[in-house]
């Protein structure tokens, strides 16, 4: 199962392709998409729809996980992210794809164990998962690589739950 870890934001968006097979997770690709402060809003939005847009018709993901904002206070930031968020939904949604949404303490507790892990041990753990294939980057390449993970991990435990209830 392909996954597309998605964590969003206008000036940068980082995403991850993590990959399950028999049990193992992989990386095959992760990154972000820069916006650039000088150009006007609405066309680094339109910049982010065509780059979300680009990656899902290349790689062709099963799913898209994405991590759901927390912002307590700088509330110009929180409006600026909330925006290019809902155009990175919107381009799933065109796509067809089921869009899964995790807190960031979702997301912390699937990786590490704990939901109130620091940047640090998130990106020690991103890296013992998915091996040296991990870029060196923003955070946000490292927090997308760990929407997905989160992701391939609930998916797993689901698959688990259903499975069980058959029996």
């Amino acid at each position: 199962m392909l996954v597309l870890g998605v964590d969003p934001g206008l000036a940068t968006t980082g995403w991850a392709l993590v990959d399950q097979e028999r049990g193992k997770l992989r990386l095959l690709g992760a990154g972000c998409w820069r916006t650039p402060a000088e150009a006007d809003h609405g066309t680094r939005l339109l910049q982010l729809w065509e780059a979300i847009g680009g990656m899902l018709q290349s790689s062709g993901p099963s799913s898209v996980a994405m991590e759901r904002l927390f912002f307590s206070r700088n509330t110009s930031t929180a409006m600026a992210v909330s925006q290019a968020r809902g155009v990175l939904v919107c381009a799933v949604a065109k796509a067809r794809l089921p869009l899964h949404e995790y807190t960031p303490a979702e997301v912390k507790q699937s990786v590490t164990g704990s939901g109130s892990a620091g940047k640090l041990q998130v990106a020690r753990m991103v890296r013992m998962i998915l091996g040296a294939a991990v870029p060196v980057g923003p955070d946000d390449v490292t927090d997308a690589c760990a929407v997905g993970i989160c992701h391939q991990h609930a998916s797993g435990l689901r698959g688990a739950v259903v499975g069980a209830s058959r029996r």
